[in-house]
């Protein structure tokens, strides 16, 4: 009987995980769903340490990392997120087991076989956690901070370089990738837009969310909208509104104040 934890601060991704569970083979008692950084700080404090931790990453307080700072959680973790950029691929590096929601059976299946496989696990030490998140995200970078100054896009029989400076964002359209520049310009790439931010200076451009990747100039303001995400307006106005969501809102949020 595996002892497990879930800290998630939406309730129905909570119930809907729980569900997924059940499904499963696994064999467990759910010891707690703990709903902020706070609460799963004083109970992993007053409680013994479970066999397993299910963890969003963006809480209502904090991001869950801060649970592990400055204790060491004797406990296998896998992470639930939306985020599908450099921190995720950074945690397939390190073989840190995560879910993309919306969960689906199949990957939370594959990420408990995986458990099961590695059982007794090694204690999650966050300050080894940190040291390897930040090598795998250095060697995600351009080497040298050598990121792309332009792309080459065609307009009729010839290529046309546009430079990052021009760029206010990348959109995707009917399975294109587009760029459109701050005069309103549009041009078609030949890249995915996961290809595309691995070639952008981060401080410059920011995923907003898996249709647009902005840069900060083209940022105008950004709206509270309903369950905690942002309504961007961007500037030319882009072919569809553009929202960032609740689990990435602060990150976007620390981005953005540079």
């Amino acid at each position: 009987m595996i002892r497990l934890v879930i800290i998630e601060d939406e309730p129905l991704a909570a119930e809907r995980l729980e569900k997924l569970l059940k499904k499963t083979t696994l064999e467990f008692k759910l010891l707690a769903i703990l709903e902020s950084v706070s609460q799963a700080k004083k109970w992993f404090a007053e409680n013994p340490a479970p066999d397993l931790v299910l963890s969003d990453i963006q809480l209502g307080d904090g991001i869950s990392f801060q649970i592990f700072e400055n204790q060491t959680i004797a406990s296998p973790i896998i992470f639930t997120t939306s985020y599908d950029e450099y921190a995720i691929r950074a945690f397939k590096v390190q073989s840190i087991d995560y879910l993309l929601k919306p969960v689906k059976q199949e990957d939370l299946e594959q990420a408990l076989e995986k458990f099961n496989k590695q059982m007794p696990a090694q204690p999650f030490i966050w300050s080894s956690f940190q040291q390897a998140l930040g090598q795998a995200m250095e060697q995600l970078k351009p080497a040298n901070g050598d990121y792309k100054e332009r792309f080459l896009v065609k307009q009729a029989d010839q290529l046309i370089p546009v430079t990052t400076k021009e760029i206010a964002y990348f959109f995707t359209r009917n399975d294109w990738v587009c760029l459109s520049t701050h005069e309103g310009k549009q041009y078609l790439v030949d890249f995915t837009l996961d290809e595309v931010l691995d070639t952008l200076n981060p401080k410059s451009f920011f995923r907003l969310n898996r249709q647009f990747i902005a840069s900060a100039q083209a940022i105008q303001k950004a709206h509270n909208h309903l369950n905690g995400k942002l309504k961007i307006e961007l500037q030319p106005l882009p072919p569809e509104e553009v929202f960032v969501s609740r689990e990435k809102a602060g990150i976007f949020r620390s981005w953005w104040e540079g």
